[in-house]
């Protein structure tokens, strides 16, 4: 039996900024009636030119009918201008509802381990809001007085009537027909063109490895390859619809022209009079003219069907964080709790029952081969993704539950490939977050050992990072700003996954330094390496070897026991792995130490089982 839906549906966050927008929508639809009603000033004004101003020669009526007719169409511009900054005012209003679960669903994904997107969805929102407020919505609101236009066209003569309403049926009918003949190639044309300039994204972020390694004319020629796929896609809806566009062209004009030739039997017949002529055609333009827009626009709604799709599917998963009770600051008692994890749709765990607690102020050194789980445990250590199964828990709390704002306020978290964001090194250690001041900044800068290096670059704290005319820090630069970042105001709680890596020797005292600094203020200290130098100071250990637990407790008594296992001697008693571990012989204990100690093989997959 399905399971009942949530009170709030994610997916319904479109239609809910939709609905809030019916009021403006309502009012733009209003103006579409007013204008399109004092459009048939235009015919009136040609009928009465013919009919009364040149049989009576009279110059004030003439005066008159003009001023009246312009003052009119002036009132109409008017209200043309109303209607569209309604909907430009209707469009911030959505963006401004929309935009931010958009942004903030893109970053949920990862949560999921959904392949990522980029900014495809931003520009999805984008193309989904200019059809709908702009000349897509306008054409849907004049298509509905169609109506008006055919009965005032059956008023003057029920022949004229009826050739436009043909016509007009006609016309609708080839519209229907070219979309249905071109919709899948259009589909298959924006799904390229999304693959395409995905791979251009990611080849731009590896700009390093491209160059280095003389990649440019190989992964161009598999760009072009993406890019001739989006323009066969092209070419082929462009025929699709070429001979409907062609037909619908003639249609068109054929009205047009009959419309002209039965207006002028009618006149030779002596049924109306020769100012009816050019009311007729104005009549009958302006009745066809929603639907001749909307065959010229169908592209792009389609293309924003589409992107509403897309949108859809991306928020059905996302939900929207909920104001919720501020938990005070944690003292940073961390509790890992039968945690297993493995990737979405695969049978092998990447982790498997790991259970461990450390008290408060602890220094947690993570060892281990590659491949061992130890980057996958620091995610699920800051919360970043959920475990499959048991809680990661920090003072008691779930840390995946906790308000990722209020959590973020009490944590530092350096991943093992450092990125900053465009802006200044200030606001990139600052985390962007307005209230932090000068002195938090720069205290964090300091204890990370790092405040020497910013300010010798080319405007110091203030120095452009990224973006047009940004400074490019190198990679050992980058993971030490990253520091300062995790490192700021004290948190109770971080975790470092290889935060050596990329460092000289001056940055690893530094990062020493700052090690020592952080349990001496008593901050809950998780750092995974390679290295033994930067266990130095670590007050337990946690072994792991195949997404499992080969030992914990006390650093002095992990490491003889690993080296006695190592050098097959008799083991010490030390703190056991939790009953519900199993026990390792001290075959496989030698082989994780020595793989601990060489350096580490090319990782056998992706990012999350390092």
């Amino acid at each position: 039996m399905p399971a009942p839906a949530p009170a709030a549906k994610p997916d319904t966050l479109l239609n809910a900024a939709l609905r809030n927008g019916r009021t403006a929508l309502m009012v733009a639809a209003l103006f579409s009636l007013v204008t399109n009603g004092l459009y048939l000033a235009l015919p009136i004004f040609t009928n009465q030119i013919y009919g009364r101003v040149l049989s009576s020669g009279s110059i004030a009526t003439l005066i008159v009918l003009t001023v009246g007719t312009l003052f009119v169409f002036l009132i109409s511009s008017l209200i043309d201008f109303y209607r569209s900054r309604v909907l430009m005012n209707f469009g911030v209003a959505f963006d401004q509802q929309v935009s931010s679960h958009v942004f903030a669903a893109l970053f949920d994904g990862v949560t999921r381990r959904e392949p990522q997107q980029g900014s495809q969805a931003l520009r999805d929102l984008d193309q989904f809001r200019s059809v709908a407020t702009g000349n897509g919505i306008t054409t849907l609101f004049d298509l509905p007085w169609l109506p008006l236009y055919l009965t005032v066209l059956f008023v003057i003569d029920v022949w004229v009537g009826v050739l436009t309403l043909v016509g007009a049926v006609i016309l609708a009918f080839l519209a229907l027909m070219q979309d249905r003949a071109s919709r899948p190639a259009l589909r298959r044309t924006n799904d390229a063109a999304i693959k395409s300039y995905g791979f251009t994204e990611a080849g731009l972020r590896n700009s390093e490895v491209v160059r280095a390694m003389g990649l440019l004319p190989h992964i161009g020629r598999q760009w072009m390859g993406h890019r001739q796929e989006a323009m066969e896609h092209g070419i082929e809806a462009g025929k699709a619809s070429e001979v409907w566009s062609n037909a619908i062209k003639f249609v068109r004009m054929g009205i047009q022209i009959g419309v002209i030739a039965l207006g002028a039997y009618l006149i030779l017949d002596g049924q109306i009079g020769a100012g009816m002529l050019f009311a007729n055609m104005i009549l009958s333009s302006r009745a066809l003219a929603p639907i001749e827009r909307a065959v010229g626009t169908w592209p792009q709604w389609v293309a924003a069907a589409q992107a509403y799709e897309r949108l859809q599917a991306l928020l059905s998963q996302y939900t929207p964080t909920q104001p919720g009770t501020a938990l005070p600051r944690p003292k940073g008692q961390l509790s890992v709790e039968g945690v297993s994890f493995g990737a979405p749709g695969s049978p092998r765990l990447i982790l498997t029952g790991l259970t461990f607690a450390v008290p408060a102020g602890t220094f947690l050194g993570v060892i281990g081969p590659s491949g061992a789980g130890k980057s996958t445990l620091a995610r699920l250590l800051v919360g970043v993704w959920p475990p499959l199964a048991g809680s990661v828990r920090l003072d008691g709390s779930d840390v995946f539950g906790w308000s990722r704002t209020d959590f973020g306020g009490h944590i530092g978290y350096l991943p093992q490939d450092t990125e900053l964001f465009a802006g200044t090194v200030r606001d990139n250690i600052a985390r962007f977050m307005p209230d932090v001041t000068d002195d938090e900044v720069i205290a964090a800068a300091q204890n990370a050992g790092v405040h020497d290096m910013i300010v010798r670059l080319p405007n110091g704290y203030d120095t452009q990072l990224g973006g047009p005319g940004g400074v490019v820090l190198s990679v050992g630069q980058r993971q030490r700003v990253g520091l300062a970042r995790a490192m700021l105001r004290d948190p109770a709680f971080i975790v470092l996954d290889e935060p050596n890596a990329n460092l000289d020797a001056q940055g690893e005292q530094a990062l020493l330094a700052a090690l020592r600094k952080m349990k001496a203020a008593g901050t809950t200290a998780v750092v995974i390496s390679h290295k033994p130098s930067m266990l130095a100071d670590a007050d337990m250990m946690v072994v792991l070897r195949d997404g499992k637990m080969d030992l914990f407790g006390p650093k002095a008594e992990v490491l003889a026991r690993l080296a006695a296992s190592n050098a097959g001697q008799p083991q010490p008693q030390a703190s056991p792995a939790p009953a519900n571990q199993s026990q390792t012989s001290p075959q496989t204990v030698a082989q994780a130490i020595a793989a601990t100690a060489a350096p580490p093989p090319p990782a056998q997959s992706s990012g999350g089982t390092r």
